[in-house]
């Protein structure tokens, strides 16, 4: 992985970042209702703002595009990874090359507990990498009959 991206996931306690973020929500009308269920941004060019609080569960990520908040809990579930963002709970396979490390969505449940099926995920993808020595992100949702959800990149770096 590049130095950008070890160094976010290096955070021992607290660390906040701040940068910059292009988000473009899909055009289906379900996308507001299902944005508001995961408490995704709004489309925009934007600041953003991320506090990383690490403690032996897992991680708390406290996000901010353009001041409105969108918080997740992360916490290692065997080899994947796990997200609680809104109503949606996400397990991840990591894959990481020299670059970049990548995320994509195996399984998700909505509400905690209702297992919705794997291939409407499929499309779930998450990229982290170097953007001209800061920590670069790209998030891009396609999703069964909506068609694009939302995808969001940017930058980030140590505030």
């Amino acid at each position: 992985m590049s130095a950008p991206v070890r160094a976010l996931h290096s955070v021992q306690q607290r660390q906040t970042f701040a940068g910059r973020a292009r988000i473009q929500r899909g055009t289906h009308a379900l996308v507001p209702l299902l944005a508001l269920l995961s408490r995704l941004p709004r489309s925009g060019e934007v600041e953003v703002e991320v506090a990383f609080l690490a403690d032996a569960t897992g991680e708390r990520w406290h996000r901010r595009f353009a001041g409105l908040p969108m918080h997740s809990r992360l916490w290692r579930g065997g080899t994947r990874l796990r997200e609680h963002l809104g109503a949606v709970r996400f397990e991840f396979a990591l894959r990481a090359d020299a670059q970049s490390l990548y995320w994509q969505a195996t399984r998700v449940w909505a509400l905690g507990w209702i297992r919705l099926p794997a291939r409407w995920f499929e499309q779930v993808r998450c990229r982290e990498h170097a953007d001209a020595g800061r920590y670069g992100f790209l998030v891009d949702v396609h999703l069964p009959l909506v068609g694009p959800f939302i995808r969001y990149e940017g930058w980030l770096e140590p505030r």
